[in-house]
């Protein structure tokens, strides 16, 4: 299992690498792609020859081409690249989100490990790594007690992430034409453009598409400490977009305009723009997260 889940997590990730070549333009060598991806040089076999099936590469003994470029249908559904790890945080976030689960619930390791499907200790493990994130607690011998998604923890959350986003989007204006953010942020403005080209049907994908990109704008200023605070930030705002549901489309749709215009004053490296767009997205997902939470 963990293979295959290696194999799908690298396939979608080396869509991302394809978006940001041209058809007939050469794939970087297996060294290169193993480097990029992270997994194995047999993985890396197995993710191209699986990108030659589709007719989305072209190989022959000396090279691998682009022959077409791959779209936003031929990636693995995100649930399926999960690892063990990953999948009980899916779990508990859906069961602390949708399940009612109000403040002061008790948290029961072995009734989660149950209705999760994974051994006790799993969750034991999971619950001392999450409780960093101040939703949970640790009671002396009285076990885990959820303390509650509230408007109050919105909105420090939210202040979190507007001092990261905003220093690691105005560093976007010092990048050189040689940088490869610019290639991943032209690949990014395509899958935004086919997303809502088709968004009465796939309006639901934009979750996953929205964690994608902020991502990309916060690989722009690594940093181990704002990494680990990223991650809930990520997955507290990806897990709004799926349980929230009221005028999911509509806001959807707003959204990727907001993100079109970040990436169009990204690339400006103006400043003042790259200033106005995120902060007017950032302000705009605020208030539709403290709305969903009302």
């Amino acid at each position: 299992m963990r293979t295959d889940t290696t194999f799908k997590r690298a396939f979608n990730d080396m869509i991302d690498i394809l978006r940001t070549l041209d058809p007939g333009e050469e794939l970087p060598s297996e060294n290169a792609l193993r480097a990029q991806l992270g997994v194995s040089r047999t993985t890396v076999r197995k993710v191209l020859a699986g990108m030659s099936a589709r007719g989305i590469i072209i190989s022959d003994v000396h090279r691998r081409i682009v022959h077409e470029q791959p779209s936003q249908i031929d990636r693995y559904p995100q649930e399926e690249t999960l690892a063990i790890s990953e999948q009980v945080e899916t779990s508990f976030m859906e069961w602390m989100l949708r399940g009612g689960a109000c403040p002061g619930t008790e948290i029961n390791e072995t009734e989660l490990g149950r209705k999760f499907g994974v051994a006790t200790t799993i969750i034991r493990e999971f619950l001392n790594r999450f409780q960093k994130y101040g939703l949970i607690e640790k009671r002396p011998n009285a076990g885990w007690v959820f303390k509650g998604f509230t408007a109050s923890f919105a909105l420090e959350l939210f202040e979190i992430r507007e001092m990261f986003e905003m220093r690691s989007a105005r560093l976007f204006a010092g990048l050189p034409d040689s940088s490869p953010v610019w290639k991943q942020i032209q690949s990014m403005r395509a899958a935004h453009l086919e997303l809502l080209a088709d968004i009465d049907s796939r309006f639901q994908d934009f979750s996953e598409l929205d964690s994608r990109f902020h991502r990309l704008i916060g690989a722009v200023a690594p940093n181990r400490f704002i990494e680990s605070f990223q991650d809930v930030i990520a997955m507290v705002f990806h897990y709004h977009y799926q349980w929230n549901k009221r005028d999911e489309r509509a806001r959807n749709e707003v959204a990727i305009g907001e993100h079109l215009a970040l990436i169009e004053a990204l690339e400006s490296r103006d400043i003042a723009l790259i200033d106005r767009a995120c902060r007017l997205h950032l302000t705009s997902a605020r208030e539709t997260l403290l709305h969903s939470i009302a």
